[in-house]
């Protein structure tokens, strides 16, 4: 094999300014395929999702005040090590790697030891910031022109190699990068140059994320107001006319959610709706699994279901998971669903109902009421007496919907297909989490996520979980998720009427209303 082709190729990717949404498709394309990643302390760690379990990852942060994991010269001749010995190398950079982010730097060493290279732009953080909170940095009743510049090199030198006097007057909008510790000393610079003492000034901590913060004042008084406000970095300052259209353009700050941290419970599995749903409108989501759904070890009973499908006048599913596993059953037996012609379908809920249809089911039957005993109730409308039932579910599960239809005089098989256990790892991060306080709403969407949290927070005894959640909200799907809740000692604050997902992140929104009483 020649030199050329043991040589590995080191991806300098823009992760963006915070909102992992921003991530170019290309970063995405390259993250989903690395073998090494080094990322900056400004990445959002949910674009480490992306990456491969199999991957290394190696954190490089340089953080404000002299905290840093490596210096540029170590993680430069890194970036070379590791691209010289045949490694797809992403090295994740926040914002873009050209605009103050070294990219060059690192280049030159790659560069000198003979590493292949590319480089991925991402989105700036001054565009970002001055876009997430409300404020075009260019606009044809302001200002057509835009300068980007760095306020951290000021600190120490006799003479700045940024040229105030030009850049004081010459640009319409000024943005700052790393201008926070330096503030006093730009705005005198830009004052003192001929900028008016009275000039809007806008400056925007953590741009794009949930936890952003913006203040606003003039060259004169936005050191007083950043002081006050109590900003630290990593900040940007935007300076010109344009701030003042931030009142109008305003839309990210805004959001119903805007800033409450919330804890999600789902299954590792199971994509999450919820998450989008709720991040959509401002929330910052933590994502915990609570549950992991494994496979049972006998499928006995199911397969003999199937080889009699014919003499059941039901079959009833009421979680995605019983479908999903039931299909997977179906396709490692090569059978498929025609093994249900003849046989009704109950779906527990619209939820369930269209995960069938992806299987080109069409269900007969869809409760009023999104629950195991609302599906028995519909079924119960009619005479169910020596109806033969199957119903594939969890191992473990509540035995409402079998024991209404068995005492109707209905022959219920019960199958179990899958089972609901803890996962490992985290719980040391969600304890920590809630005891800072920082949680805002937890949410649960069954009842097995309810009993699997509180066996992740493991509190001593009731007096230390009601600590723990002290102050925190708590969101649940449907009655039957309630009232786990409340078996476990605590209150449910938010149920929706209707059980989705849907209708669950409404029913929040309406509980965080500024007029809701």
């Amino acid at each position: 094999m020649s030199e050329k082709n043991i040589k590995g190729k080191v991806y300098l990717v823009g992760a963006g300014p915070g909102d992992p949404g921003l991530l170019t498709l290309r970063g995405k394309y390259l993250l989903q395929r690395a073998e090494v990643v080094f990322y900056d302390y400004l990445v959002n760690k949910k674009l480490l999702k992306h990456v491969p379990d199999t991957a290394e990852l190696i954190y490089v942060g340089k953080k404000g005040g002299g905290l840093h994991a490596y210096t540029q010269e170590g993680i430069n001749q890194m970036l070379a090590e590791y691209g010289t010995s045949g490694k797809r190398v992403v090295r994740l950079k926040g914002g873009d790697p050209f605009i103050f982010g070294r990219g060059a730097e690192e280049i030159q060493e790659l560069v000198k030891e003979g590493v292949d290279f590319e480089v991925v732009p991402g989105v700036t953080s001054a565009t970002a910031a001055a876009t997430y909170a409300g404020i075009p940095i260019t606009h044809r009743g302001y200002t057509t022109s835009v300068a980007f510049v760095t306020g951290h090199e000021a600190t120490g030198k006799q003479e700045s190699t940024v040229a105030w006097d030009k850049l004081a007057t010459g640009a319409g909008t000024i943005v700052v990068y790393m201008g926070i510790k330096n503030l006093p000393i730009i705005t005198s610079k830009l004052m003192e140059h001929g900028r008016a003492p009275e000039t809007p000034v806008a400056v925007v901590r953590w741009a794009s994320t949930p936890n952003q913060r913006s203040v606003v004042g003039t060259l004169a008084t936005i050191t007083d107001v950043v002081r006050e406000a109590g900003i630290a970095p990593p900040a940007l300052v935007i300076v010109g006319e344009v701030v003042n259209l931030r009142d109008t353009v305003d839309w990210f700050e805004k959001r119903p959610l805007f800033g409450k941290r919330m804890v999600v419970t789902r299954t590792r599995e199971q994509a999450s709706e919820l998450v989008s749903l709720l991040e959509e409108n401002g929330a910052d989501c933590l994502e915990y699994s609570t549950i992991h759904i494994e496979p049972v070890d006998d499928y006995s009973l199911l397969d003999n279901a199937m080889q009699n499908m014919s003499s059941y006048d039901w079959i009833l599913f009421t979680s995605l998971n019983a479908i999903t596993y039931f299909f997977k059953r179906l396709e490692a037996t090569s059978q498929d669903s025609r093994i249900l012609a003849g046989c009704c379908i109950g779906a527990v809920g619209r939820a369930t109902a269209d995960e069938l249809l992806k299987h080109g089911i069409r269900a007969d039957l869809i409760p009023e009421k999104f629950t195991g005993a609302g599906l028995a109730e519909s079924l119960l409308a009619d005479d169910m007496s020596e109806k033969h039932v199957l119903l594939p579910r969890a191992e473990k599960a509540m035995e409402t919907l079998p024991e209404m239809l068995e005492d109707a005089g209905a022959a219920v098989t019960v199958a179990p297909i899958y089972r609901n256990v803890p996962p490992q790892g985290r719980k040391d991060e969600l304890r920590e989490e809630l005891v800072d306080g920082n949680i805002e709403l937890v949410t649960f969407t069954s009842s097995s996520t309810v009993t699997n949290f509180l066996t992740m927070i493991d509190a001593a005894n009731e007096q230390e979980l009601h600590q723990l959640l002290d102050g925190v909200k708590i969101a649940a799907i449907g009655p039957v998720t309630a009232e786990t809740v409340r078996k476990n000692g605590l209150t449910v604050d938010i149920q929706p009427d209707n059980y989705t997902i849907p209708d669950m992140v409404a029913a929040i929104m309406d509980y965080y209303r500024p007029d809701a009483t």
